[in-house]
């Protein structure tokens, strides 16, 4: 039997979801969580065999709690999102994500995901994984990628410029090349094409 953990912040889907898997001979929902935090304390706790996540969520994202989790029990992970931009991809499988599905998948799909990534191995949507080889890469220098990582919650400049060990000054210039490299107006507008496109 395959211990399966859901984390889906809309009650529906995630109900709906725990359902259709509950009739599969070979597979045991444990839990259903509605946001990464508590996704990550049940998996701890109940230690399942695999962590169904929502990429979207509250609070920390299905990647995040991935990574969470990975780092303190070897249950595996698969992220499902309704936006499965290629970015998101990368971002996933540095993490240790174990497998990548869209949610409009028939649950019987990801019921057949869920076996694959239980026995060892990965899964990755074809079309995104297709997406993701011809997707851009970030023009972006590290460090100014740390600088939108910093801010990525709208911290102040002087809240980034102490938590990277720059001056505020340095910052502004990092921002201000930012902003050029990807000809956007705001920092916030910045963090959010970045995180889309799995730069951060």
């Amino acid at each position: 039997m395959i211990r399966v953990l859901i984390a889906d912040d809309e009650d529906m889907i995630r109900t709906a979801l725990a359902a259709l898997l509950g009739l599969e001979d070979d597979l045991e929902v444990v839990a259903e969580c509605a946001d990464g935090e508590s996704a990550v304390a049940r998996a701890l706790e109940l230690r399942p065999d695999v962590c169904l996540l929502d990429l979207e969520m509250p609070g920390i994202d299905g990647v995040e709690a991935a990574a969470r989790i990975r780092q303190r029990i070897p249950a595996r992970c698969v992220v499902v999102t309704r936006h499965a931009r290629p970015g998101v991809l990368r971002r996933a499988l540095g993490a240790g994500v174990d497998g990548f599905v869209p949610k409009s998948r028939p649950a019987g799909d990801v019921a057949a995901v869920i076996r694959e990534v239980a026995a060892g191995r990965r899964y990755v949507d074809p079309e995104i994984a297709a997406d993701a080889l011809s997707d851009e890469r970030s023009p972006l220098t590290d460090r100014e990628l740390d600088v939108l990582r910093a801010g990525a919650r709208g911290e102040t400049i002087a809240d980034i410029a102490a938590s990277l060990h720059l001056s505020a000054g340095t910052v502004r210039n990092h921002v201000s090349s930012i902003l050029g490299k990807l000809g956007l107006a705001t920092r916030q507008q910045a963090a959010i094409t970045a995180r889309e496109r799995g730069w951060i």
